[in-house]
């Protein structure tokens, strides 16, 4: 593994699905990633043992992902001084609005980034953490830029496409 890498931790292994959405956008940008299950409430010292071994390594960015209490992600942002990004989880009868604010809702000082609930935010958090790693390695920077672009000729080609079938 390089030295540089993110971190994706989940408070339990049935919130997998929802983040494929960020594993593969991190390998679309070629970015290396650890996937591990860590619980704020089940398991924290494991969960503080693994971020400080991460920070170690070379972990840039830290995702977590968490539904119903969703503290992972605040707990982990209380853990070090490196980005944090919340991804809700939507699961459990308020379908993530409770991990949503449980994500969003940090003392000053403490900051998560808070993406939307479940696969749209998985997704984006992949794109987020290209963006801050972008930002010092220019070859990531240029992939995101390709992407954006790529995104904008598909999309008018849509439209062309439709506007076809309308006349």
């Amino acid at each position: 593994m390089s030295s540089t890498f993110v971190a994706i931790l989940m408070g339990s292994d049935s919130d997998l699905p929802v983040m494929q959405a960020t594993i593969s956008v991190l390998k679309t940008f070629g970015i290396e990633h650890e996937v591990r299950v860590r619980s704020a409430h089940r398991t924290p010292d494991a969960a503080k043992a693994y971020v400080k071994d991460a920070e170690e390594r070379g972990c840039k960015v830290f995702i977590c992902a968490a539904g119903l209490a969703a503290h992972l992600a605040g707990a982990v942002a209380g853990m070090t001084t490196r980005p944090v990004i919340g991804v809700p989880i939507d699961n459990g009868p308020l379908q993530g609005h409770d991990a949503l604010l449980s994500t969003v809702m940090m003392p000053g000082g403490i900051p998560v980034a808070t993406v939307a609930i479940g696969k749209a935010g998985a997704k984006n958090a992949g794109y987020l953490a290209a963006q801050i790693l972008g930002v010092a390695d220019q070859s990531i920077a240029e992939k995101v830029k390709a992407e954006r672009a790529a995104n904008v000729i598909a999309l008018l080609a849509k439209d062309e496409a439709m506007q076809a079938k309308l006349t």
